[in-house]
């Protein structure tokens, strides 16, 4: 695996993220009938928190981002991209990784969604996520954090 290491976003890296965003989503909103070149990069711009949200970098480059956003019971993990050409390369497991040891450390409870038929719930199961519900186009997924008696949560 590369060397990789995340920073704080900044609202300078909103475009940056919103065409990863495009390129990565892409093929599985294409095969979901909802691909639109432009409602795909101005949702993530509407979304878009630097305050919650931490640019991946490799080799000093922009290569992603990833949000933890607290909400309620849970915070939401949004906007996990990665560049295409690292998939695969244990990246994306070693960013999760250290941002579900934290929520571990905390006692936190981490929600997502992730697109119905899309490679990256494998990621998110791997990684302890459980399908909660889901609709025509996303799978809502939960994962209590490691240690946590089961029913304690909830």
């Amino acid at each position: 695996m590369v060397d990789w290491a995340t920073r704080p976003a900044s609202a300078a890296d909103v475009e940056a993220v919103a065409e990863l965003r495009a390129v990565v989503l892409r093929a599985d909103l294409e095969r979901l009938g909802r691909y639109d070149e432009q409602r795909v990069r101005r949702r993530l711009r509407d979304g878009f928190d630097p305050a919650h949200t931490r640019v991946i970098e490799v080799g000093g480059a922009f290569a992603g981002c990833v949000a933890l956003r607290p909400a309620g019971d849970a915070h939401w993990l949004e906007h996990f991209y990665l560049s295409p050409h690292l998939h695969g390369g244990g990246i994306g497991s070693a960013v999760l990784r250290e941002l579900l040891d934290r929520c571990d450390r905390d006692g936190t409870r981490v929600r997502l969604n992730v697109l119905r038929g899309s490679a990256a719930r494998r990621l998110y199961e791997r990684h302890g996520f459980t399908p909660e519900k889901e609709d025509a186009v996303d799978v809502f997924m939960v994962r209590e954090p490691a240690g946590a008696a089961l029913g304690s949560r909830g």
